[in-house]
């Protein structure tokens, strides 16, 4: 899924501007780290505007100051199960398990519903929310010998 039709779908779910854009960034910003960790090319202004929104934008988005006290450990969560996922892929033990790992930015946006939205509407949005991962495991298996 790229950004744009992430935008689409939190549109959809009437979530607040700032958590919207909160979130697209966090999304931008972890495809070019994982880019850059798999040693795929990172165009010069995809590293300048990661750089811009993780220093500049996520700190000043009134979402992520009203929440940081929520969404820190979250993200931080997020990192170090993309680091799991990461670890396991490259000892060549890529599983089911590991796949499941890799989704943890789904993770965050069931937070920001709640956290925007409350916590019943978050949990009728949960299902639609879990589903915007598209990468199939099948194709994540593709991945690895």
């Amino acid at each position: 899924m790229d950004g744009l039709h992430l935008q689409t779908h939190f549109q959809a779910m009437n979530l607040p501007p700032d958590a919207m854009r909160f979130l697209l960034v966090v999304y931008e910003a972890w495809q070019v780290f994982d880019d850059f960790a798999d040693g795929d090319a990172v165009k010069r202004e995809d590293l300048h505007a990661t750089l811009w929104n993780v220093f500049v934008g996520l700190p000043s988005n009134p979402f992520f100051q009203a929440h940081s006290a929520a969404l820190v450990p979250a993200m931080g969560t997020g990192i170090l199960k993309w680091i799991a996922s990461d670890a396991v892929e490259r000892a060549g033990e890529a599983d089911e398990v590991s796949f499941v790992w890799r989704a943890s930015f789904y993770d965050l946006v069931v937070l920001v519903a709640q956290l925007a939205l409350g916590p019943a509407e978050a949990m009728r949005l949960a299902p639609s929310i879990m589903k915007l991962y598209g990468e199939k495991f099948a194709d994540y298996r593709k991945e690895f010998p």
